[in-house]
């Protein structure tokens, strides 16, 4: 499973680069704050909205500490999809929320 830090997260969105990042957190902890444009699906509803995610995308992954979102990493990934995990989750993140 690849990972990528929230530093080199943080620095792909301040070069304006076109990225897709995935929320895992459920519902309640998104409206506590997300990384501005990530797409809230919750952990347990990955494996019935992963039809919305394009294969020929590359997605970032998110949770709160890089667990969930690494789950929902090596789930994507048997399936095909490209994903990146964001290692160490929201509670690493300092960049901007909204």
């Amino acid at each position: 499973m690849r990972e990528i830090s929230t530093k080199d997260v943080e620095a792909l969105l301040n070069k304006g680069k076109k990225i897709t990042i995935i929320d895992v957190r459920e519902v309640d902890e998104v409206k506590t704050g997300k990384i501005p444009g990530a797409i809230s699906m919750p952990l347990g509803l990955v494996e019935f909205r992963m039809h919305e995610l394009d294969k020929t995308k590359e997605y970032i992954i998110v949770c709160r500490s890089g667990g969930r979102s690494g789950r929902a990493s090596q789930f994507l990934e048997s399936y095909g999809y490209n994903v990146i995990n964001m290692a160490g989750g929201m509670l690493a993140w300092e960049g901007k929320v909204e």
